[in-house]
């Protein structure tokens, strides 16, 4: 029987969900081990992001493709930004669509 190799993470960064999504698809393609962390329902109010971890055998690997997606993510703002008649407030991501909320609980039990 084999044994799995245990894995320790450690911190690669906190970034926008939506950064951290683009890292998180381009770790998957590296076959890098990785979780993160949402703040909780309280911490959200002074906590920016979403925090990611990776394996730790591989952090110089991760943090390479960290920086070039965050490198990527900023030069399309950048451009953007330069493409806006002066003064024009800039979205900065897309926003998908609302998800409606559940409908409620059944009170007839």
């Amino acid at each position: 029987m084999t044994r799995k190799k245990s894995i320790t993470t450690v911190h690669l960064g906190q970034f926008t969900r939506e950064t951290a999504n683009a890292i998180a698809g381009r770790l998957e393609k590296a076959g890098i081990v990785w979780w993160y962390k949402e703040p909780g329902y309280l911490s959200q109010v002074w906590e920016f992001g979403v925090r990611l971890f990776v394996d730790r055998d591989r952090l110089e690997e991760a943090q390479q493709i960290a920086a070039r997606v965050t490198a990527r993510r900023e030069r399309k703002r950048m451009e953007r930004e330069a493409a806006q008649p002066d003064g024009a407030e800039v979205d900065p991501v897309p926003h998908p669509a609302a998800i409606p909320p559940p409908p409620p609980p059944d009170e007839s039990r």
